[in-house]
């Protein structure tokens, strides 16, 4: 199997989550008792999102790319970015990196045009709900991306970046965001929630009584990995 290099840190909560992911994922097809040759690069949080609110793109395109060429010289021949914000610039990011990175934006429009959905709402950062990246990458497979409502938008950023980031986390918080997907589901028609911040699923992964799958970003990045790892 090829290295796998993570650009990770963005957050460090989502890091540990992906390296246990990807561990588990490579001992599912390898009961032999080895383990992957993984590389991470895990770079200031703090950096990317002052970059990614100041709207500077380039810098946070040479920043990550700088990040993405460490990896490649460490070994690493398959790579990925460990978070769905920096996806804001993913495509330019891509093109100038030296190996190949697969897209966390990209594999769960595929995952979900496999189950067949056609309307998705998603939770994420305040930069990735109001962003287009993921709406324009479904739209690609005629699927309709539905962001929350503006107050909604700004609890989930409140609390993804006030209590998820460090780890926090709270029943009452997890109660209120499966209240605002029960919401969506009946006023928006959504067929799904995008946990589109590798952070959510460490509060909401698992059994929801929402009545709709929730599309676990993280462990559908990891499968799509292994897949190019292969």
């Amino acid at each position: 199997m090829k290295t796998i290099g993570m650009v990770g840190g963005i957050g460090p909560e989502s890091t540990i989550d992906y390296y246990r992911l990807l561990i588990a994922a490579y001992r599912a097809s390898h009961p032999d008792g080895s383990y992957p040759a993984i590389v991470i690069n895990s770079v200031d949080l703090k950096t990317v999102l002052d970059l990614v609110g100041a709207n500077q793109r380039d810098r946070l395109v040479e920043f990550l790319g700088a990040a993405v060429d460490a990896l490649a010289r460490a070994g690493a021949e398959v790579g990925f970015l460990a978070s769905n914000t920096p996806h804001l610039v993913f495509d330019e990011i891509a093109r100038r990196a030296p190996i190949p990175l697969v897209s966390i934006v990209e594999s769960a429009r595929d995952r979900a045009s496999a189950l067949g959905l056609k309307r998705v709402g998603l939770f994420g950062t305040r930069f990735t709900m109001q962003a287009s990246f993921y709406a324009d990458a479904f739209a690609q497979a005629g699927m309709e991306v539905v962001a929350p409502q503006p107050e909604e938008q700004d609890y989930i950023h409140e609390k993804y970046m006030g209590e998820l980031v460090a780890g926090v986390l709270l029943p009452e918080t997890r109660a209120s965001l499966s209240a605002i997907a029960q919401l969506m589901k009946t006023r928006d028609g959504i067929e799904a929630m995008i946990l589109g911040g590798t952070e959510l699923p460490l509060i909401l992964r698992g059994d929801n009584d929402v009545g709709i799958p929730f599309l676990d970003t993280a462990q559908i990045h990891v499968k799509a990995l292994m897949a190019a790892a292969a």
